[in-house]
């Protein structure tokens, strides 16, 4: 029998389209339960790899023979090992290439819709890590707003698309990823935007994103307004492009909201929080799509692989927005906080330009599910 690899691009796919597989998981317990490839229709067996070195005859009747098998493990040593030896019993089996690490840095680039004047807007899924970065495409320019460090996806994308990267944006300081936006700004020459709030301690030099900014990418005059929303971080900083979407950064998200504590700050910012959501949201329109900087659960995902929603539907289902009294909605955003996301200081500190980890520690860093939500 066979056993071949099996990328993160043909798996997100698979996540995409709720295609059936069985997955066999080959890290250990606390791993796999803290974080894994989800799908829809996936199946799942956990053993360590460790408990599988002197044979697999003892878990050849849990693997079915009627679906895809993947052997997943940590970086993809462990994994070729294990469906190797599940070929030699005479299963067909695939082993996932990179393993999670490659899970974690994938990106798909999704087409969410057209702009008004000619454009497009493209969203990019980290479907491991549960980021979204986006590209607004106008008249062969583009602007990229929080970019992850995988710069060379974006700059590839711009250059199969035929257009210039003249604007890069970051919501807000990330604490739970790399942010790719200085790095793409030095590649391209673009402008690098930083809400000026968040950027107290940062090295570098970048344009003030402040309220009432506009910002034309294009000759058809396609304008990404600043609206000062905060509340995950003190400059925290929503988009409205092209009167369609809302870029929400880490405020809203489709099933939950923001979480207010990643520097420290929650009982502090617990109010803007509430104040924009409630109110400044409030007063925009509900026919707007909101595009958030992360997703939390794969049922966000829309049948199109986008992670998109009206504000007004949202207002209606999104229990975060449904929370009347405010003692209440204090108690749930401060205190019922999930943990918080792998070496996030070490991650702002980055972010602000203090440290520069080689590559393989700012993989490490990362490594886990997005943390970014309260819910």
């Amino acid at each position: 029998m066979t056993f071949q690899p099996m990328k993160a691009s043909e798996v997100t796919k698979k996540v995409f389209n709720k295609e059936e597989l069985f997955i066999l998981d080959v890290r250990n317990q606390d791993a796999f339960e803290d974080w894994k490839i989800e799908g829809d229709n996936f199946d799942y067996l956990n053993i360590p790899y460790f408990d599988l070195i002197d044979g697999v005859e003892d878990i050849l009747d849990k693997i079915p023979s009627d679906k895809e098998t993947l052997v997943v493990c940590a970086k993809e040593g462990s994994s070729v090992m294990v469906a190797e030896m599940l070929s030699e019993a005479g299963k067909d089996v695939y082993y996932f290439e990179g393993g999670m690490k490659a899970w974690s840095e994938h990106l798909e680039p999704v087409k969410v819709g057209d702009l008004k004047d000619g454009g497009e807007m493209y969203q990019f899924v980290r479907i491991g890590k549960g980021c979204l970065s986006y590209m607004v495409v106008s008249e062969g320019e583009a602007a990229i707003i929080d970019a992850t460090r995988m710069t060379d996806v974006f700059t590839n994308f711009a250059k199969e698309k035929g257009v210039e990267i003249k604007h890069v944006f970051d919501t807000h300081l990330h604490a739970d990823h790399i942010s790719g936006g200085r790095k793409l700004a030095e590649q391209t020459g673009a402008t690098y935007w930083l809400p000026p709030k968040d950027a107290g301690e940062v090295t570098f030099e970048y344009a003030a994103l402040e309220d009432g900014n506009k910002v034309t990418v294009g000759n058809t005059a396609i304008d990404i307004n600043a609206l000062y929303s905060p509340g995950h971080t003190i400059g925290s900083t929503s988009f409205v492009v092209d009167e369609q979407y809302l870029l929400s950064g880490d405020i809203l998200f489709i099933d939950s909201i923001g979480r207010p504590d990643l520097a420290g700050k929650a009982e502090d910012w617990v109010g803007d929080l509430r104040e924009t959501l409630y109110s400044r949201y409030k007063e925009l329109s509900e026919d707007l799509v909101v595009l958030p900087a992360h997703f939390m659960i794969i049922d966000e995902l829309n049948e199109d692989g986008t992670v998109a929603e009206k504000l007004g539907t949202l207002f209606a289902e999104n229990h975060g927005l449904n929370i009347e009294d405010e003692d209440k909605f204090r108690s749930i955003v401060t205190e019922n906080l999930p943990p918080q996301p792998n070496a996030y200081q070490q991650i702002r500190e980055t972010n602000m330009g203090k440290i520069t980890p080689e590559e393989e520690e700012q993989r490490e860093m990362e490594i886990g599910p997005n943390r970014c939500a309260v819910r």
